[in-house]
């Protein structure tokens, strides 16, 4: 049975924009009393935080859902129509609307759903309490397991039912209670954190790419450093990033962000947990499957050539500056010391300036092949060297006087 909160009424912009209420109203009109808003939209509400997205969950099924949208010339999109959802598009802004389901099958990757009318069997198969709620579009709650309410007041993550069956129905909500305790979590329940050690090794089942997406949410979170702990201790962390040396560096950073102001920046803690060498670049690399992107900036942050940056002034940190970039610069700074305002300052206040010659000049000169790269960098040295000083005349003399 639905438990009805008449008094907890939702009181948000977004029940009320046109778009909401488009959606709503086509839906409605295919069946009556047939969506909910649910989940993040609803829990962020009642904690009084920012709501990103809005998710319903729907009577009608997936078939149904994109005839009723289309009948009320809303754009809508199968997005994941073989699991329930699709998308409608109001005016650019998205909905992800589901259609109310139960699990058949689960391996602990993905289920196999049966779609149901019963928003309570819904509601069973959701991972934590606090994102079992629904909201009707006059904004009343329902609560349908039970304490999700008293959860979202006090900030609790507590699993429906046993945690260790939730668990083995998608492993990848072992990190999700890491992060939703680091994000909202108040107290870390006992038994849920005991269930996730428990089954910790279901990870290796996971997708690294969907392990790497929902660790680095969590590291974004404004102070991570609990959860982070809990992982270690629980045997989790030990699972996706074997390679970490521990957390006492993570908390040195939160100390640097605090004196600096610099806010979250999942990268930066990823490498506090990380030894600082190639070879864990490389693992860390593998392990979480990481973009090209972050795998780069990590290889910058280790590279053996870049010097210790706290203590640099002037020309060394320009030069130093030029030569690595800033983001190398900025990470490293941030993981040696906790007072980096004065080089944060400077770092911000540098512009890279433009090499005053290019390959033509080398080629004018008499050089060729391989030769011109050679011969721009023997000179870029001679500029950066001057502090950026010389002038184009005097590199190009330079550049005449590298050929002898």
């Amino acid at each position: 049975m639905i438990r009805r909160n008449p008094l907890t009424i939702l009181n948000a912009d977004w029940l009320t924009t046109p778009q909401t209420k488009a959606i709503v109203a086509a839906l409605e009109a295919a069946k009556p009393d047939s969506m909910r808003f649910v989940g993040g939209c609803v829990r962020n509400t009642l904690m009084g935080r920012a709501v990103d997205d809005i998710d319903i969950a729907t009577r009608l099924e997936p078939k149904d859902t994109m005839k009723a949208l289309e009948a009320a010339g809303i754009r809508a999109v199968p997005t994941g129509i073989e699991h329930g959802t699709v998308t409608g598009i109001v005016d650019h802004v998205p909905f992800e609307i589901t259609s109310l389901r139960r699990d058949v099958e689960t391996d602990g990757r993905r289920a196999v759903v049966a779609f149901t009318q019963d928003w309570a069997e819904d509601a069973q198969r959701r991972d934590f309490r606090l994102n079992a709620l629904y909201a009707a579009p006059d904004g009343e709650v329902f609560d349908p397991v039970g304490g999700g309410l008293e959860d979202a007041a006090s900030g609790r993550v507590i699993f429906i039912g046993d945690g260790d069956q939730r668990l083995r129905e998608d492993y990848l909500r072992i990190l999700r209670f890491f992060r939703f305790n680091a994000w909202y979590g108040a107290e870390m329940d006992a038994d849920g954190l005991a269930a996730c050690e428990r089954q910790k090794d279901g990870l290796a089942k996971i997708a690294r790419e969907r392990i790497w997406k929902e660790f680095k949410k969590l590291l974004g979170a404004t102070d991570p450093t609990a959860s982070i702990e809990a992982m270690a201790k629980s045997g989790v962390l030990d699972v996706i990033l074997p390679e970490h040396h521990g957390v006492d560096a993570l908390h040195d950073l939160r100390v640097t962000e605090q004196l600096s102001g610099v806010g979250a920046d999942s990268m930066l803690r990823l490498m506090a947990l990380m030894p600082r060498s190639a070879l864990a670049v490389q693992q860390t690399g593998e392990n979480l499957r990481l973009s090209n992107d972050e795998i780069d900036r990590l290889t910058m942050w280790a590279a053996d050539n870049l010097p210790e940056i706290v203590g640099m002034r002037g020309q060394e940190l320009r030069a130093t500056l030029y030569w690595h970039g800033r983001q190398a610069v900025v990470d490293r700074a941030m993981l040696s010391s906790a007072n980096v305002r004065d080089i944060l300052a400077a770092v911000n206040a540098w512009r890279r300036p433009e090499f005053p010659i290019r390959g033509d000049d080398a080629l004018k000169a008499g050089f060729k092949g391989p030769e011109i790269g050679k011969a721009l960098s023997r000179v870029g040295r001679v500029w950066v060297d001057s502090d950026f000083m010389l002038e184009r005349d005097a590199l190009l003399e330079a550049l005449v006087q590298t050929q002898d």
